[in-house]
C-alpha cells in the first residue's frame, strides 16, 4: 500500500487527471507548437546529442515511430520516406524512436546503408522528447513500457506547420509518407 501512494504521489498532477479520465482525447502535439528544445535525443551514441529546436533550421520533417525494427515501421512506415521523389523537398527530416542510439544507428544502416536519403535516425531513450510531444503511449504488453505513437511533423522555423498524429498509436495512415510530403 505503502509504495503504491508514494507512487500515486510521484506521479505529476496533470498526469494523474488525465489517467482518470482516459477517455478523453489529450492534446497531441498540434500545429503552430514549438518544437521541444531538450537535450535528450542522441545520434549514434550516447554522447552526441541532438536538440531539433537548434539543430532543425528551416523546414523540415520529424517521423516518430513506436520502435526501430518493429514491423510496420520497417517495412512500410521509414522506408515510404527514404523512397518518397519529394524527400529531398522536405528539408531536414529526423526519423525519432524511443529506442537507445546503438539501435537506431544499426536500424539505420539497414534500412539506408548507403545514407543517401539523408534522413538521420535519432534515439529518444527516456521517451521525454515523444512525452513534451505528448505523442507516447502504453504499449507495455507489446514494447515492455511507453513509447511513442506513430506521427509525422511537417515544421518550418522551430514551429509544427502539420501534426499528422496516427489516432490509434500505431497505425499507418495518416502519416505515411504519400500523406506528409504529397
Amino acid at each position: 500500500m505503502f509504495a503504491a501512494r508514494r507512487f500515486a504521489t510521484s506521479v505529476p498532477r496533470a498526469m494523474s487527471q488525465r489517467a482518470l479520465f482516459h477517455q478523453t482525447a489529450p492534446a497531441f502535439v498540434q500545429k503552430g507548437d514549438a518544437i521541444p528544445d531538450l537535450d535528450v535525443l542522441v545520434e549514434n551514441s550516447p554522447g552526441n546529442k541532438v536538440n531539433l529546436a537548434k539543430e532543425l533550421k528551416g523546414k523540415g520533417v520529424i517521423i516518430g515511430v513506436p520502435a526501430a525494427f518493429s514491423p510496420a515501421c520497417s517495412s512500410s512506415h521509414v522506408p515510404g520516406y527514404i523512397k518518397h521523389p519529394k524527400l529531398k523537398e522536405a528539408g531536414q527530416v529526423f526519423v525519432v524512436s524511443v529506442n537507445d542510439p546503438f539501435v537506431t544507428k544499426a536500424w539505420a544502416t539497414s534500412l539506408d546503408p548507403s545514407g543517401n536519403s539523408g534522413i538521420r535516425f535519432l534515439g529518444d531513450p527516456t521517451g521525454k522528447f515523444s512525452e513534451a510531444l505528448d505523442v507516447t503511449f502504453d504499449s507495455t504488453t507489446i514494447f515492455g513500457n511507453h513509447r511513442s505513437k506513430r506521427y509525422a511533423l511537417v515544421v518550418e522555423n522551430g514551429k509544427v506547420k502539420e501534426a499528422f498524429v496516427e489516432p490509434d498509436n500505431a497505425g499507418l495512415n495518416v502519416s505515411a509518407a504519400e500523406k506528409v510530403l504529397g
